[in-house]
């Protein structure tokens, strides 16, 4: 049975710097997405380290977080049924040389680090990556 669920969803710096984000936005609510909430902002990469601390030990982290905090990025809170799944399709693979047609990421993705969008993982991780930036 499927049920309303929240997923965070990051237009990365890429993406806001080529003013990407209301092509994005369109293409979230084209596919059904509520955007919730949402705000422009600029991390530190303090922050970044701890946003991406799941990461920690894979080689690409330093750089990771590195670009995530290397310009204004776009943070919005994303429902509907199946979000966090859903959100995944719509974006595609991590590399856009692999994603599908039709996705985020092969539209607009430059590389596998420049790939546009982030999006939540998991229903645990969704709801921890929410209260990361929308402390209410």
């Amino acid at each position: 049975m499927s049920k309303i669920e929240q997923t965070l969803s990051i237009i990365k710096p890429d993406a806001v710097e080529r003013k990407l984000d209301s092509e994005i936005k369109e293409m979230f609510k084209n596919s059904g997405f509520s955007i919730i909430k949402e705000k422009k902002i600029q991390i530190e990469k303090s922050e970044a380290e701890k946003f991406y601390k799941v990461h920690e030990t894979k080689p690409f982290y330093s750089d990771l977080c590195e670009y995530l905090s290397s310009g204004p990025i776009i943070v919005m809170v994303l429902e509907k049924e199946n979000a966090v799944l859903g959100n995944r399709k719509l974006m595609g693979a991590t590399n856009p040389k692999d994603a599908e047609e039709g996705t985020i990421r092969k539209k607009y993705g430059i590389s596998i680090d420049k790939n546009s969008v982030h999006g939540s993982d998991s229903i645990d991780n969704a709801r921890n990556e929410i209260d990361f930036f929308f402390k209410d």
